[in-house]
């Protein structure tokens, strides 16, 4: 039986006061025993959350009342363990940072593509399949025959369009995993003067939801951000583990090996870490581990009221 109900969103709205809804976040969320992360900006927002059905289905309610809620952007999965470790509501100056002010998606956007018609864009030999997320999310599944920036973070992304030889008037199908980032990068890419840019509406969420797994053009697994760590076609947890040092995620393999170290290093990161890192890192473990033994979490509320 799957325990908990996992709420990701997004909306695009001019908000005003998001001190006052930051408030009114938490006091749901907490009252709703509801974890997760939740980022707010003059802009939008955009989170992940996790809870029992019954609270989840009371939040979908409080983001209409919020008018914040938009179908399309709004993709439930289930888990048997809680994803999140805490709640974390945080203000930002952007949902999704870009870090460049021609991205508007409030003005202008690519082409929306439903995820049933996804496989017939990306056949076509004419059309460029763009994967707009981070370079280790490609690593572990995408579509075929895409490419990616080689980005570590979207902010990246700007400096890698202005420096590409990308025709302008070559059709162009991107895509990232919710939807979100494809609403920035597309909205760049017209505003710089590119003229057919389509985006897979609802991400590949949406589309491992709604194109069964036979006529699937993806591969691998959808790396998502928190504690499942990657989804595979049914949106089921799959089977990568995540290093809690990195933030990469690891196979059953790179445990084995020796620069393994559980919540301290893995084989991306054990060269990289300091002798003064890993100690902390080993000592926040250990109390994972004791909060684990006493059946309690060892993290609670997060809220941060700066915007950075």
């Amino acid at each position: 039986m799957k325990f908990f109900k996992i709420a990701a969103f997004y909306s695009f709205a001019d908000l005003s006061n998001i001190e006052e809804l930051q408030e009114m976040f938490v006091s749901f969320l907490i009252n709703e025993d509801i974890k997760g992360t939740v980022l707010i900006a003059h802009e939008g927002i955009n989170g992940t959350v996790a809870g029992r059905e019954p609270s989840i289905d009371r939040f979908k309610d409080f983001l209409k009342s919020k008018n914040l809620f938009e179908q399309h952007n709004y993709k439930i999965s289930y888990s048997e363990e809680d994803p999140f470790p805490r709640l974390k509501v945080k203000l930002k100056n952007e949902i999704v940072s870009i870090g460049n002010e021609l991205a508007d998606p409030v003005k202008v956007v690519g082409e929306y593509v439903q995820p049933e018609d996804w496989n017939d864009l990306i056949s076509q030999d004419d059309v460029l399949v763009l994967d707009t997320r981070n370079t280790y999310e490609f690593s572990i599944g995408t579509f075929k025959e895409s490419i990616q920036p080689e980005t570590t973070n979207f902010r990246e992304f700007p400096d890698w369009l202005e420096s590409s030889d990308l025709d302008k008037d070559k059709k162009v199908a991107m895509f990232c995993t919710g939807g979100i980032r494809c609403e920035k990068a597309s909205s760049l890419m017209r505003a710089n003067g590119f003229k057919n840019i389509y985006h897979l509406q609802g991400g590949i969420l949406n589309y491992l939801e709604k194109v069964d797994e036979k006529d699937s053009m993806w591969s691998g697994e959808c790396f998502v951000f928190d504690d499942r760590v990657a989804l595979n076609h049914n949106l089921e947890v799959g089977s990568y583990d995540m290093c809690h040092g990195c933030r990469m995620p690891i196979t059953d393999g790179d445990k084995l090996t020796r620069e393994y170290e559980k919540g301290v290093s893995c084989p991306n990161c054990c060269k990289e870490k300091t002798p003064a890192q890993k100690k902390r890192y080993a000592d926040r473990q250990k109390q994972v581990d004791l909060a684990k033994l006493r059946n309690e979490k060892h993290i609670g509320v997060t809220l941060e009221s700066s915007k950075k």
